[in-house]
């Protein structure tokens, strides 16, 4: 099973990675707010990743990680 993990703190909310998701289990975290300010990006549904690396490779700011 695939496992995505976001920096949170380094997320400026582009929602790049919410667009290209397939399984569409990426969302803005729209109840918090990171240290720049942003909603961040996070995953809802972890057990449904498929470690396409999608939003990994769209993310501008390199805040994504997945793990296969």
């Amino acid at each position: 099973m695939a496992k995505v993990s976001f920096r949170e703190d380094r997320c400026k909310g582009c929602g790049l990675c919410v667009e290209v998701c397939p399984k569409k289990i990426v969302k803005m975290a729209t109840d918090r707010i990171n240290a720049k300010g942003f909603h961040p990006a996070t995953v809802t549904e972890q057990d449904k990743c498929i470690g396409c690396a999608f939003c990994a490779t769209m993310c501008p700011d390199v805040v994504i990680e997945v793990e296969r």
